[in-house]
Parts: C-alpha cells; structure tokens; sequence
C-alpha cells in the first residue's frame, strides 16, 4: 500500500511557478473581443481576467487559482471563508468563476510569541486547478477588495506501477 501512494504521489508530482497577481480587466483591444462572452461585473465585483501564453503540450499544465487578501496575521494557520462557483457564459459555453461574498473564515488557536504579527496573503480554502488554455482568458469575479493570485503546475513523468 505505501509503494502505491509513493507511486501515485510520484506520477502527480508536479512544479510549481511563482504566484503573481492576475490584473483585473484590462483595457487591450484583444482582451476585451475575449471578454464579450462574459458577462460585466456586477456593483461591487471586481473581474479579475487571466490571459497564459501559448506553449506545447498544454495539457501537461494546469492553473491554480488562489483568492484572498493580504492581511496581519500572526503565527496561526488562517483561511477566508467563502466558496468559489463555477458558471457557464449563456450562449459560449465557456466557464467563468465566481465568488459571490468573502469572510473572516477559520483560524488556528495557537499562542504565538508577542510581536510576531506579519503582512500575508490569506486565500479561500478551495484553491482549484483550472485547464490551462491560451485561446481563453480564465476569468474570475470577486468581491473588490479581494485579489487573486494564480500558480502554473506541470506535470511530472508518467511512470508505471509494478
């Protein structure tokens, strides 16, 4: 049983890109002809619009999309609560991602030492891999005083089990 884990942990060993900031809607004439099988962002969203370049074998990536807010926080394990929807674009059939409300969400109980509170980026607990797509934008719409981040994953060699 521990030579399957291992395996299959081996099988979806996968790397991890850095995490920057997806800009929210931009105003380039290519972005927005993408766009126009979303929908706008309603009072008080924000669209936040991720466009990955071409690359080969795209089917070996996928795109983490991490939501949340920079906060101060101490030495406790902090999430955001809130739920991440996935909807289809009427007519395209394309999917977009919504979160309708952020809150405080949950947090470890522990004693942290005195003056050990620090600037963090806290994320939704669901943190979901998306296809990774260049001929579609990933488009996410959030409430406006919450930032997405995103990661690139690859995956590793196939290998089999003995």
């Amino acid at each position: 049983m521990r030579n399957f884990a291992l395996a299959s942990l081996a099988a979806l060993a996968v790397t991890a890109c850095a995490t920057p900031s997806v800009v929210a809607q931009s105003g380039d004439r290519t972005v927005a002809d993408e766009l126009k099988a979303f929908p706008a962002a309603t009072a008080g969203q924000k669209r936040h619009v991720l466009t990955v370049p071409a690359i080969e074998n795209e089917d070996d990536f996928k795109v983490q999309l991490l939501i949340g807010q920079t906060q101060t926080v101490d030495c406790n394990i902090r999430t955001l609560g809130g739920t991440l929807e996935t909807r289809t674009a009427e007519g395209w059939g394309y999917d977009y991602y919504v979160v309708p409300q952020i809150g405080p969400g949950i947090s470890t109980l522990m004693g942290c030492t005195p003056n050990t509170e620090r600037q963090d980026f806290v994320t939704l607990s669901d943190r979901p891999l998306v296809r990774y797509n260049s001929r579609l934008p990933i488009v996410v719409y959030t409430p406006e005083n919450v930032e997405v981040r995103y990661r690139i994953w690859r995956a590793g060699e196939v290998r089999g089990l003995d």
